[in-house]
């Protein structure tokens, strides 16, 4: 259900884009981004940092879609985010020597550094590959174009990026059971 939850403000602002335009979705948005913040404190008892991070992004960008009727405001927000969490990543990973995805996942999951770091370096990939590609579509397709692919084809990316992150992950899992099983 969580899941589920954190794409309803998206397929919301597609609808409402496609039935009355642009400044009425990018009120939409900034709404059901509120009523989702509010639901998950409610239901799961806490939002987390990244939520709000986002939520953040769509209040502000959202908000001067709205006022100023442009969807450059939102075309941006995807940009700088993707932007944002590729250099998180980076940062963490060549700077601080310590990558982010492994402060996410290493408490469920136990691996060596290496594996972490290739993990690491393939999501900030993932989201620079992200931000290149939302720069190209809004500047160089439709509106209709772009607002297909913010909904559809940004969540479609993230779930092959998840799926071939699983992927690889299999057999290091593997092994791991295998390694505490034979101990």
């Amino acid at each position: 259900m969580k899941q589920f939850l954190e794409f309803i403000p998206l397929i919301l602002f597609f609808v409402a884009y496609k039935l009355l335009g642009i400044q009425e979705a990018a009120i939409t948005l900034v709404v059901a981004t509120i009523v989702q913040l509010i639901l998950f404190k409610v239901l799961f008892g806490e939002v987390t940092k990244m939520q709000l991070f986002v939520a953040g992004f769509v209040l502000v960008f959202g908000s001067l879609t709205a006022y100023f009727n442009d969807d450059s405001f939102l075309k941006w927000k995807v940009t700088i985010i993707n932007g944002l969490f590729a250099f998180a990543l980076l940062f963490s990973q060549f700077i601080l020597k310590n990558p982010v995805i492994k402060h996410l996942l290493g408490k469920e999951i136990q691996l060596e550094d290496h594996i972490w770091n290739k993990i690491n370096l393939g999501w900030a990939l993932f989201f620079i590959f992200c931000m290149l590609l939302n720069i190209y579509i809004s500047n160089f397709m439709s509106n209709d174009a772009w607002y297909t692919f913010k909904a559809f084809g940004l969540t479609g990316l993230s779930l092959v990026a998840t799926v071939i992150t699983g992927i690889y992950l299999y057999p290091h899992l593997k092994q791991l059971e295998n390694n505490n099983d034979n101990q």
